[in-house]
């Protein structure tokens, strides 16, 4: 049996590489389709209903806590997707043991996290706001798109990511039912 899954992983990765490369000539398409789905997620003074981030010194002060919550979902998202693309490299077209291993494990690690963000930031909405689970993942996703997209390289996500544990932490502090994930968020 593991060899069958090595073999399944192998294919998903495969498939993953050639899908990535793809993707090269389709971003006009998937473009168009998120901007048609959801407007941009301009820095907007949070709505009355939204709780907001008191975190004093941070670039997430003052803001709501879903679309503060949304960004480093996705910041951690794309780091994941990075990690992701290095590790298909190291397996499949310049084979390395170890830069597939620990790009694995990073990119693992990178989604946990993002799921974490993008969690909370489901909580928030449907608590301030009242609004389905389908409805609250519309409303972060082009938060959380917008975020990573603009991150091209491994150090700028992580860079990026800097600032998301301590409001993460904040989060946790303040209200513990929307953040809840007590496992330590590190870059």
């Amino acid at each position: 049996m593991p060899g069958v899954m090595r073999h399944v992983l192998l294919l998903c990765s495969v498939v993953a590489l050639l899908a990535s490369t793809a993707n090269v000539h389709g971003q006009d398409g998937r473009k168009r389709e998120r901007e048609r789905a959801a407007p941009p997620a301009k820095l907007q003074p949070p709505d009355k209903r939204d709780s907001v981030v008191s975190l004093p010194g941070s670039a997430f002060n003052g803001r709501a806590y879903w679309q503060a919550l949304a960004q480093c979902g996705g910041i951690y998202f794309k780091l994941g997707t990075l990690h992701s693309d290095v590790a298909i490299r190291a397996r499949v077209i310049q084979p390395d043991k170890n830069a597939d291993t620990l790009n694995t494990k990073q990119s693992g690690d990178a989604r946990k996290m993002a799921a974490a963000f993008f969690v909370a930031a489901e909580r928030f909405l449907t608590t301030d706001r009242g609004v389905t689970t389908e409805e609250a993942i519309f409303t972060y996703d082009g938060r959380a798109s917008e975020a990573g997209d603009r991150l091209k390289k491994i150090d700028d996500a992580r860079e990026a990511a800097k600032p998301c544990p301590a409001l993460y932490q904040a989060c946790h502090l303040a209200n513990a039912k929307a953040c809840s994930d007590t496992a330590p968020l590190t870059n």
